[in-house]
């Protein structure tokens, strides 16, 4: 049923407040040149106050973060790494050392309290084009010629680590989802067609990864109902079905999908290679503001707490066959969005990283946003904005959000993929930030942030080359405030 101005209206002044503040972060707009109205002006002026008057007894953060003596990760004093993948370093059981470009990553917990990750490794192109490449394991490969696919990583209390191939001959695998039944949906950001940059099968898929039952992944087969583009990220409504995905993309921008299962579908391990390429409906937003007006990009947002009626438009042809899937609609129809990235579901519903907007979108620059998408009342609501960082090389200032987690500490845990100093960094519940990483090896991006099933560890990669990292310390929980 379509979402009417009416009704949008009547439940945007029901919810009031309720919400701006819907989720688990409500507003990040610290960071330097951060957008940030009056109001949240205000609010962190009367939040200077009461820290003031409370004495500042809860700390926010863990502290300044120390130089690492070799180099790789700077930490707050107490903390620790290690590292537990690095490509060309560390060897699979199979002896071919990691593979490149480790991205998107999921924790599931393992037999006899190990701890198992699925960890994407974004390889585009030809096998020949890399050092070292997802091995191409019998039984689990798609296309021969494609480079990219999956690990999993098998941690033991005792420190000691496994690794093998969970499915091989893909491409570009950047980020995925995890599922509530146990496992990992990784998403192909590269949709080469059969015979086109030395590919043999088509791509811009989704595939399921079993971490637990290495059988179940044998004969990879991809997830077509979910379409064919240059996916991002994927997560599942636990209660109602739905998928939710993004796609990075531009000229014209991406879109953010949902996917809405055949009746009586229900999901499981093994379930989704069972639907036919067509089965449920795959569809696009469409934006209207509190006015009923027609928002065209979520870049038009520049203030926190904007708030999105979103109505759900079929598309046409999900495989993309004559026309790209974004392209199947007209400029005044569906709601677009300047490198949709990460995804992570919680608090019932889905958290959304727009990495930037520059000259490729119509409504303001920005360095990062963050959205929440309530399915209960059909909402995005804008949780994080920051401004055009003036000066990405100096420590400190974030930009660029890519892949992000929920904390078991309250708040979000997010990866940076900007320009200049690259941070893991949190954000608490009314949005103040403070550094857990800097990446002290190089300028590549963090990926893969996730904790432990236990929550104890907080597992993230050095995208170049390669490195997995856990780290360990005096976790705590955040202040709210």
């Amino acid at each position: 049923m379509p979402l009417n101005r009416r009704e949008f209206a009547k439940q945007s002044t029901a919810a009031g407040a309720g919400l701006v503040l819907t989720g688990t972060v409500a507003a990040l707009a610290t960071a330097p040149e951060a957008l940030a109205t009056a109001d949240d002006r205000e609010d962190r002026d009367d939040l200077a106050e009461e820290r003031a008057e409370a004495g500042d007894r809860h700390r926010l953060g863990y502290g300044p973060l120390v130089e690492d003596p070799a180099g790789v990760l700077a930490l707050p004093a107490g903390f620790t790494y290690r590292v537990i993948t690095h490509s060309g370093v560390t060897r699979l059981e199979s002896g071919e050392f990691t593979p490149q470009k480790h991205d998107g990553t999921a924790t599931f917990a393992g037999p006899r309290g190990t701890t198992l990750l699925v960890n994407n490794h974004e390889l585009k192109g030809v096998r020949s084009g890399w050092k070292h490449p997802v091995p191409l394991t019998e039984g689990l490969v798609y296309d021969p010629a494609a480079s990219g696919g999956c690990t999993v990583v098998e941690v033991h209390r005792d420190g000691t680590v496994a690794e093998w191939v969970g499915i091989a001959g893909t491409s570009t695998n950047c980020a995925g989802g995890r599922t509530s039944w146990g496992t990992w949906l990784t998403c192909e950001e590269n949709s080469d067609r059969a015979g086109e940059n030395g590919m043999t099968r088509d791509h811009g898929y989704v595939f399921e990864v079993d971490p637990r039952d290495r059988r179940a992944n044998r004969d990879p087969k991809p997830i077509k109902a979910f379409g064919r583009y240059d996916h991002e990220a994927v997560v599942i409504d636990p209660r109602r079905g739905h998928a939710y995905l993004t796609e990075d993309a531009s000229e014209p921008n991406g879109l953010f999908f949902r996917w809405v299962p055949p009746r009586g579908f229900e999901h499981g391990r093994g379930r989704l290679r069972t639907l036919a390429d067509d089965a449920g409906v795959l569809q696009a937003p469409r934006c209207i503001d509190s006015g009923g007006r027609f928002v065209d990009d979520l870049s038009r947002a520049t203030r926190i707490g904007t708030v999105y009626g979103v109505d759900w438009l079929d598309v046409p042809d999900r495989d993309g066959r004559e026309v790209e899937v974004r392209e199947q609609f007209g400029p005044d129809e569906v709601t677009r969005a300047r490198k949709l990235e990460g995804m992570w579901w919680a608090d019932g519903g889905a958290y959304i990283v727009s990495s930037y907007a520059r000259d490729e979108s119509p409504g303001a620059a920005h360095d990062g946003q963050v959205w929440f998408y309530d399915p209960r009342r059909r909402t995005l609501t804008l949780q994080v904005l920051l401004g055009v960082n003036a000066d990405p090389d100096e420590d400190g200032a974030y930009d660029g959000p890519d892949n992000i987690t929920v904390s078991p500490y309250g708040g979000l845990v997010i990866a940076e993929d900007g320009e200049g100093v690259q941070h893991l960094f949190g954000a608490t519940e009314r949005g103040r930030t403070y550094p857990i990483a800097r990446n002290d090896l190089n300028d590549s991006e963090f990926t893969g942030v996730v904790f432990s099933p236990d929550g104890d560890t907080l597992f993230a990669n050095i995208q170049d080359p390669g490195i997995m990292v856990a780290v360990t310390g005096p976790w705590r929980r955040q202040p709210r405030r």
